[in-house]
């Protein structure tokens, strides 16, 4: 993928370097990663999933059935494992670039001059 990863996208891949995964686990794990802030709905997760082995960058680890469903797990490709590795290598330079800008300005932003002490006299 030449395209930044959309955070939903990036949360899922991550969730899955660490350990193969079924759905229901991965929306609470990209719940966690993101600190609540991304919640999967079960239609959305499967569209990404589907999606996203499509594109070769999951692939499906395993299917069991519990309590007379169907449960299937989700692994990490090697391509998925690349195109994690090259997005986060782009977003840590990104927030490296803003971190020196940043400290940079709130540097800028420090009087230079020394204030002399104003009154009446």
């Amino acid at each position: 993928m030449d395209t930044p990863l959309r955070e939903p996208t990036f949360l899922i891949l991550t969730a899955l370097a660490a350990q193969p995964m079924h759905g229901y686990g991965l929306i609470g794990e990209v719940a966690a990663l993101s600190d609540n802030r991304v919640s999967l709905r079960p239609g959305t997760l499967y569209g990404a999933l589907d999606r996203l082995v499509d594109a070769g960058l999951v692939e499906v680890d395993r299917e069991e059935v519990v309590d007379g469903r169907l449960r299937r797990y989700y692994r990490l490709s090697p391509g998925g494992e690349t195109t994690l590795s090259t997005e986060t290598e782009r977003l840590r330079r990104n927030v490296e670039a803003a971190t020196i800008r940043l400290s940079k300005r709130t540097r800028a932003a420090l009087p230079t001059t020394p204030r002399t002490a104003g009154g009446l006299a």
